[in-house]
């Protein structure tokens, strides 16, 4: 067993994991932030996209162990300080980047590591950039279109798939 202590969302935490406990299950079964998804367990979906210090991370290919001393961000951390939306999660809600919502809490923090880097990205580069994001339900369009409005671009000719 390791001890390990991070901060979550703001907060300082710590635990004591496995050493193969990964950060995934730390953060849902250790500090029940359940907004961090578990799809494939192999990293193929993207469900469980979280920052480590500012990065975007699949968190089931990370131990736990290895975000000791980490700055980590969740879903549960991207609403603004009042509790409202944050821009992005804004624009998923009101271009309809959801559907079963699955895959939101990745693709949401996805985009936001991508508009932290890219701040006004191209149609091709969202596409591009979500490529390690699956959504079985959207066909990503409305998606991409969400993540551009999120950018302060204009979305109106962009025409519904």
């Amino acid at each position: 067993m390791t001890e390990i202590s991070m901060t979550v969302n703001g907060k300082s935490v710590s635990g004591t994991v496995d050493g193969n406990t990964l950060l995934s299950a730390f953060l849902r079964e250790d500090l029940r932030l359940t907004g961090t998804h578990i799809g494939c367990d192999t990293s193929q979906c993207g469900a469980c996209v979280v920052h480590v210090n500012g990065e975007a991370v699949k968190s089931c290919t990370m131990f736990a162990a290895e975000a000791h001393g980490a700055e980590v961000g969740t879903i549960e951390g991207q609403a603004l300080s009042d509790g409202s939306l944050n821009v992005i999660q804004q624009a998923f809600q009101d271009h309809h980047g959801l559907q079963c919502g699955f895959c939101t809490p990745g693709m949401v923090m996805s985009a936001a590591a991508l508009l932290k880097d890219n701040p006004k990205p191209t149609e091709t580069e969202v596409r591009e950039y979500l490529e390690g994001n699956i959504c079985r339900c959207t066909g990503y369009h409305n998606i991409v279109k969400a993540i551009m409005a999120a950018s302060g671009q204009d979305v109106s000719a962009i025409a519904a798939e």
